[in-house]
């Protein structure tokens, strides 16, 4: 059984970068009727937070990316680690080191100054000397010193390291933390991780994790580093680019489907399709259509990407998605039209749910025109016609054909244009230029609040 894993550290939420890692490690379990397990990986205690376990947690939970295991905590297993330290130990496969922080300090310095590559220059390898008192040493691994490590990458292809490039890695700090390497490497060992699928940052960590695993005579997964992503100029993913938390995109007004859509198209493909369902994402998905160069984000097609998913977003869920960002901006849903008839007539016009809020506040509550439009509309030209409109609104059936003929009507019976009389009607009754068909506008807000804005903003006009 195919078996893959997203272990994140707990030091940050969880970014775009590491979400897409996830989601390729998810979809390809899922396409392969496979397990998918989740791993916190806590060991730095000085980063690690508990609020940072959550954020990831929300982050997947509200991309949908579901766990059959886990999650597992590091810091929980350190018994484990201990034990297989001692195993290598007594193989002789692994060593004590002694050396102190500024002895190794000292000797990185002596190599850089002789113009050599730092390393551990393995002095505790094969010592006999006696240990020095006091001192809690690291454990090492005893690399070998000669021949390469090969695998064959699933993105990359196949990667040689010559064996000479390692050092004798630390396995187990001094005060019995693992290191990332080893206790990646056993977790990856005791869950029955079949493939390693994570970013081409590791791929350096590849060949010594290999060693450990052949030192323990245990069988190797099946790696695939995927290619980092950059941001439309070619640099690498930052904050400025949008790399900001996951969740930061649902407080955005983002769908976690569309995020998805996106974050699989970081990289992979399926011919040319650009919009698809979760469904075929994991019917479709494989690692060979990887692409081996690095992805470009690009917040402009994310925002095209909501945009065609909120068109066919199922209108009652919109209503509740809109409701916490009309709260927050002042609003009461409770009071005013059908939140969910609202989100049908304006959805393809904007590219968010916060977008979606905001051009929904005029119905709940009134938007005061700025001076440039009230100049502008607000004439003694049409204020005959709105007065004539509002005594024709208060006796017609109440419907958009009928608010239409209305306007018409009006328009005709004082020689003008019907933009003469919609545009100061728009502005009277929204307090803004840009609206839907303001017959519909006025059919979802109610004939009772329409008179009440019109007769209110009357005042305005010119005697």
């Amino acid at each position: 059984m195919i078996r893959t894993r997203f272990a994140p550290s707990p030091t940050g939420y969880l970014h775009i970068g590491g979400a897409r890692t996830a989601l390729f490690s998810w979809a390809y379990a899922r396409r392969h009727g496979g397990k998918f397990i989740l791993r916190i990986e806590d060991t730095d205690l000085e980063r690690s937070t508990a609020q940072s376990t959550q954020a990831i947690l929300d982050g997947m939970a509200w991309l949908g990316l579901d766990y059959d295991e886990g999650p597992f905590y590091q810091m929980q297993r350190l018994s484990r680690y201990h034990e297989v330290a001692e195993q290598l130990l007594r193989t002789g496969n692994a060593y004590y080191c002694y050396a102190s922080k500024e002895e190794l300090d000292a000797m990185r310095e002596q190599q850089r100054a002789a113009g050599l590559k730092p390393r551990y220059d393995g002095r505790w390898r094969d010592s006999k000397q006696t240990p020095p008192a006091g001192v809690k040493p690291v454990v090492r691994l005893k690399n070998p010193l000669d021949g390469a490590v090969t695998f064959r990458d699933l993105v990359k292809g196949e990667i040689t390291v010559a064996n000479s490039e390692l050092d004798d890695l630390v396995l187990l700090r001094a005060d019995g933390v693992p290191t990332y390497n080893f206790g990646v490497m056993i977790d990856d060992l005791d869950m029955n991780i079949t493939h390693v699928i994570r970013g081409d940052d590791h791929v350096n960590n590849t060949p010594r994790q290999i060693n450990i695993l052949k030192a323990l005579g245990a069988p190797l997964p099946q790696y695939a580093h995927v290619p980092m992503i950059l941001g439309s100029d070619g640099e690498r993913l930052s904050k400025r680019h949008g790399a900001v938390s996951v969740m930061q995109y649902r407080d955005d007004g983002y769908l976690p489907e569309a995020l998805v859509n996106y974050l699989a198209r970081l990289g992979w493909s399926h011919g040319d399709e650009e919009i698809f369902s979760r469904e075929q994402l994991v019917e479709w998905f494989d690692l060979a259509s990887i692409n081996c160069s690095p992805a470009k984000f690009n917040p402009e097609k994310l925002q095209w990407l909501n945009q065609q998913y909120l068109k066919i977003a199922d209108d009652a869920r919109l209503a509740k998605l809109v409701m916490p960002f009309l709260e927050a901006d002042g609003c009461n849903a409770a009071v005013g039209p059908d939140l969910q008839k609202v989100a049908t007539l304006l959805k393809e016009r904007v590219n968010t749910v916060a977008e979606l809020a905001d051009a929904a506040v005029y119905f709940y509550r009134f938007l005061e025109p700025v001076e440039e439009l009230k100049a502008q509309h607000f004439t003694v030209e049409a204020k005959p016609a709105l007065v004539d409109l509002m005594e024709r609104l208060a006796v017609i059936e109440w419907d958009s054909h009928a608010i239409q003929d209305a306007i018409k009507a009006a328009a005709t019976a004082h020689g003008l244009k019907m933009p003469k009389v919609a545009m100061p009607l728009r502005v009277m009754v929204t307090g803004e230029a840009q609206t839907p068909s303001i017959n519909a506008v006025l059919e979802l807000l109610g004939r009772e609040e329409t008179l009440k804005r019109m007769n209110e903003r009357l005042a305005y006009f010119p005697a």
